[in-house]
């Protein structure tokens, strides 16, 4: 299965538009047009297939799990501050 397939059966199964997807990149400041985004899901044999890299679906993937779940609540920094000895 290569990334273009994986990348339209989560469009089909989570009910994605071409929109949806940019904004989905776009959380993880990963710009695309959807012209760039529909050469992907087209026939492997269309002049105009484009093959879907391992960049674009691990940045798609990352944005759908701030889309699904939102952002990362920020860490506090709790580590004990060292003592000076003078």
């Amino acid at each position: 299965m290569t990334n273009n397939d994986t990348l339209k059966k989560l469009r089909v199964a989570l009910k994605l538009r071409d929109d949806d997807i940019v904004k989905i990149l776009e959380l993880v400041d990963f710009r695309i047009s959807k012209s760039e985004l529909g050469a992907f899901f087209r026939s492997e044999d269309h002049p105009k297939y484009v093959e879907c890299g391992d960049q674009i679906l691990r940045n798609f993937l990352n944005g759908l799990i701030i889309h699904l779940r939102g952002p990362m609540p920020k860490k506090e920094n709790n580590k004990p501050q060292k003592k000076s000895n003078n």
